[in-house]
């Protein structure tokens, strides 16, 4: 592999293709058209992933499974407490049995290609196997009547999952239908590769592809399998609805490795994950899916592939723990509501616009600190500095204390921050009269995770303004740092040690 070449693993028996698409010559000065893209855009408030589902399913099988065996062993006269276990024990063993038989018949590999008869079928062969092995075995060890009682509660089990998995795959359908299990994504390059991957995703409607972007338009085709082509590498670079874009594909074939080191030289400085997608030709529908493919760790040239289960830990614990902050600081948030109002006039809360995950623009809300100015609101005109007349007497305490901060607990349970994260940084905001984004090429790499309250630069003492090239560095190498080492207990220590460090250094000019 030559040098400075991405390193990823191709798929196998990977084969050039021989001929790709017919292409329309296009006028390389043509503009991007794209609107087309944007109408594309699934616009996912609270996005469901498949693998949700079929985490769900499972538990929905093995609950309803474990509800009929409670349900018929009580009915038989015998309680799971207070009877033997030699009596319990095949009971126990239902919900077991029906999640082995369904695991071995596939039944939880939701594909939309696959007929939902086909579906039934595999449920039913997969649930039917595992009751009907639970029940020759209790026939061998037990007598007529347990056994009787077992093949009763087997049945009913049967019943209720094959209800379950009509219910789960109707639903799957409808999802899928309608775009809201599919990433919103954008493929880099016009090529046989992406034709290719364009045509299978019209069968299995996994990825809702936006567009196509090929900076050599004048040999690039206007659509590709009903997908527009919407500009060059520029327009995508700076397409105000790219912070709605999830993924970004690179179709380029391998054999281009000068121009795949500089596509990806170009995406990185993107909070976007990246993928490189080298070839398609060892795809199985069966044993594969494309998301799977699009989200593969060995293709990734950016951003690192999905948590599902760290991503709802997360989410899960952003909803508890800001809920009983908010109640347990409700005096707090009263008592700086009144005292705002009466210290200066203008409104109580400040919202600011600020850059979220992916770049979107969300709406921070904060006590209002400063004497009032709508425009601020907008876009950050200056940063604070010492003694800065601007900021109100009440402010000065409440910023020394981050009580300011407390109503972005709204952002929280809203879903546009979380409680620990890299610091949303104002729209405009500038260092020695620079752009922070322009200062670390690795800025917006921050972005990649949800702006939080808190975080690892603020509890090491990067908080408040930033007023030069070197505190900015410092702090997009604090937050580099966090994104990378995230988890639920790295959060949880940022959170305890939160109030230590903000006391221990509340003279910090903010």
């Amino acid at each position: 592999m030559a040098e400075g070449f991405p390193h990823v693993a191709p798929a196998a028996n990977s084969k050039r293709p021989k001929r790709g698409p017919q292409l329309v010559a296009r006028a390389p000065s043509a503009l991007a058209d794209l609107s087309a893209g944007a109408e594309r855009i699934q616009k996912r408030k609270h996005p469901v992933s498949r693998n949700f589902l079929r985490a769900l399913l499972r538990l929905s099988d093995f609950l309803a499974a474990a509800f009929i065996a409670w349900f018929v062993l009580d009915l038989s006269g015998h309680s799971l407490l207070h009877s033997s276990v030699s009596v319990v024990i095949p009971f126990v063993a239902l919900p077991v049995s029906v999640r082995l038989g369904l695991k071995a018949s596939e039944s939880y590999s939701l594909s939309y290609a696959r007929p939902v008869t086909e579906h039934m079928i595999r449920a039913a062969i997969g649930a039917g196997y595992g009751l009907a092995s639970l029940c020759v075995l209790t026939a061998l060890f037990y007598g007529e009547t347990q056994t009787r009682w077992v093949i009763g509660a087997s049945y009913l089990a049967f019943c209720l999952v094959l209800a379950v998995h009509a219910h789960f795959i109707v639903l799957f359908k409808i999802l899928t239908r309608r775009g809201v299990l599919s990433e919103n994504v954008v493929l880099v390059g016009a090529t046989p590769n992406a034709q290719r991957l364009l045509s299978r995703n019209d069968e299995t409607r996994e990825l809702n592809v936006v567009g196509v972007f090929d900076d050599r338009l004048s040999r690039a085709p206007k659509s590709m399998a009903g997908v527009p082509v919407l500009g060059r590498l520029d327009d995508l670079m700076n397409w105000e609805r790219l912070p709605d874009i999830d993924r970004i594909i690179v179709t380029v074939t391998s054999d281009a490795r000068h121009r795949v080191r500089e596509l990806i030289d170009r995406l990185r400085v993107l909070p976007q994950r990246v993928v490189l997608l080298l070839d398609l030709e060892g795809f199985d529908p069966e044993t594969e899916t494309l998301a799977e493919i699009a989200r593969s760790p060995a293709a990734y040239v950016s951003g690192s592939p999905d948590d599902t289960r760290r991503t709802t830990i997360k989410r899960v614990s952003d909803i508890v723990f800001a809920s009983l902050l908010l109640v347990a600081f409700s005096p707090v948030l009263l008592l700086t509501a009144i005292a705002v109002k009466l210290d200066s006039p203008g409104p109580v809360f400040f919202r600011q616009r600020r850059q979220g995950f992916n770049n979107q623009i969300i709406r921070v809300w904060k006590f209002r600190s400063m004497r009032d100015n709508p425009e601020a609101e907008e876009q950050m005109a200056r940063q604070t500095v010492a003694d800065d007349t601007r900021v109100t007497r009440v402010g000065r305490f409440i910023r020394a204390f981050s009580i300011d901060e407390l109503p972005q607990l709204i952002n929280v349970l809203r879903g546009e921050m979380s409680i620990v994260g890299p610091r949303p940084h104002a729209i405009g905001m500038t260092a020695e009269d620079a752009e922070v984004q322009a200062i670390v090429s690795d800025y917006a790499h921050r972005h990649r995770v949800k702006p939080g309250i808190t975080g690892w630069a603020q509890v090491n003492g990067s908080r408040g303004p930033v007023h030069t090239r070197e505190e900015v560095r410092a702090r997009v190498r604090l937050d580099m740092e966090y994104v990378n080492r995230a988890s639920f207990w790295f959060d949880l220590f940022i959170m305890i040690i939160t109030a230590p460090c903000l006391l221990g250094d509340y003279k910090r000019q903010r």
